[in-house]
């Protein structure tokens, strides 16, 4: 089983290259927000506590987060793999998401990190912002305030991944196809 942790800050690209890895490799792609989205979409519970956490740039609970995630896993007994995309975002997470790929008895093949600088995060955020109607993505304090919960909390799971051997850092600048190929490149080397 190929399980892939697709990283990088918002707005880096995840969703995008997550979709062609998808195609490729026939895999599943997990994305939390998405999840939370559709959530939030249907007026759960579950959706209108994430809303207002998501609304003020802030990260969902790990319990909300792994109780989904182990509800995707259970799903999809049968997947080529999964693709993890925004998830996971701190090392407690990335803990629990190890023991729980065990428990079900396959691992994290690789976790590939996009690289791209903040000036150029907050610009792709905010026309995302004004594309997609996403309320997070049309407010620069709220887009600065996560990617500092990026840096602060999240960007430390490099280390985690490295200490596995499991970390490749690829620029996610540039065309659409040509981070693709070195994504590509990677997973293939596997």
């Amino acid at each position: 089983m190929l399980n892939i942790v697709l990283f990088g800050p918002p707005g880096a690209g995840k969703g995008t290259q997550a979709n062609l890895l998808i195609k490729r490799y026939s895999l599943i792609h997990l994305s939390t927000g998405d999840l939370l989205r559709g959530e939030i979409a249907e007026g759960t519970a579950l959706g209108l506590e994430a809303k207002s956490i998501m609304d003020r740039g802030d990260l969902v609970s790990d319990d909300i987060v792994i109780g989904m995630i182990a509800s995707k896993l259970d799903n999809n007994p049968n997947a080529n793999g999964f693709i993890f995309d925004g998830f996971p975002r701190t090392v407690a997470q990335a803990t629990a998401l190890d023991t729980l790929l065990k428990e079900k008895g396959t691992f994290i093949s690789t976790m590939l990190s996009l690289k791209v600088a903040d000036d150029e995060l907050i610009k792709r955020l905010l026309e995302r912002g004004k594309e997609s109607g996403r309320e997070d993505d049309k407010n620069e304090g709220i887009i600065t305030n996560r990617i500092n919960e990026y840096n602060n909390k999240t960007a430390p799971l490099k280390e985690f991944y490295s200490g596995q051997n499991k970390l490749s850092e690829i620029e996610g600048i540039g065309q659409v196809e040509e981070i693709a190929l070195k994504l590509n490149d990677v997973i293939d080397k596997l």
